[in-house]
C-alpha cells in the first residue's frame, strides 16, 4: 500500500508535440512516485485507488514494445513491480526509466512502448469512466487525421487518477 495525502504531486510533467506519425497530446504526461510496502499486493493497491478516482482498472500485464497511442482514451499505467524503460511522445520522443511505485498519466493520442523490461515487470492499466473501449493505434497506420479528431472528442476525466478531484490533472489539463 502507499500513503497519499492533498499534498501529492507529479514528480515529473513532460510535453510532446505532434511529430506528423505520433499526434501526442497538449495535456502533460504526469509521472508520479509513490512509495510502495515492498510486503503489499501493489496491483490490487493500484487497481483500488484508481477505482477511487473514476479511473476503471482493466488490466494487469506489461506495455507493448511498439509504438502506440490510444486516439480515444486517456490511460494511467501504475507500475506495481520491476522497471522498465519506456519511450513516450513517438519514435523521437523521451526514454525513461519507470519502476515499482511510478504511476505515468497518459493524455488521449501520446505515443508510448517499452524498449526493456525486468522479468517481474508488472503494470495495472486503467481508464476514465466512459472510456474503457479504448482503441490501440500504430502511428504508421496512415490514419494520423482520423486520429487528431478522435483525439480531440476525448472528453478530460473527472478526477486525477492518483489523487482525486483535485489533483494536478485538474489544474493541467484545462
Amino acid at each position: 500500500m502507499f500513503t497519499l495525502d492533498s499534498t501529492t504531486q507529479p514528480q515529473r510533467t513532460l510535453h510532446f508535440a505532434d511529430d506528423g506519425a505520433t499526434p501526442n497530446s497538449r495535456f502533460a504526461v504526469l509521472l508520479y512516485r509513490l512509495r510502495l510496502a515492498p510486503a503489499d499486493d501493489n496491483a490490487s493497491a493500484f487497481e483500488a485507488l484508481f477505482a477511487a478516482h473514476q479511473w476503471t482498472p482493466l488490466w494487469r500485464d506489461g506495455i507493448f514494445e511498439y509504438q502506440h497511442f490510444h486516439p480515444n482514451a486517456h490511460e494511467v499505467l501504475g507500475v506495481a513491480s520491476g522497471q522498465a524503460r519506456v519511450t513516450l511522445g513517438g519514435a523521437g520522443g523521451q526514454t525513461l526509466t519507470v519502476k515499482a511505485g511510478n504511476v505515468l498519466v497518459l493524455p488521449a493520442g501520446t505515443g508510448h512502448c517499452c524498449v526493456e523490461h525486468s522479468d517481474d515487470f508488472l503494470v495495472v492499466g486503467a481508464y476514465p469512466l466512459g472510456q474503457e473501449q479504448y482503441a490501440i493505434q500504430r502511428p504508421e497506420d496512415g490514419a494520423h487525421d482520423q486520429a487528431l479528431a478522435r483525439i480531440a472528442a476525448v472528453p478530460r476525466p473527472a478526477q486525477d487518477p492518483v489523487t482525486g478531484a483535485r489533483g494536478a490533472l485538474m489544474t493541467l489539463w484545462r
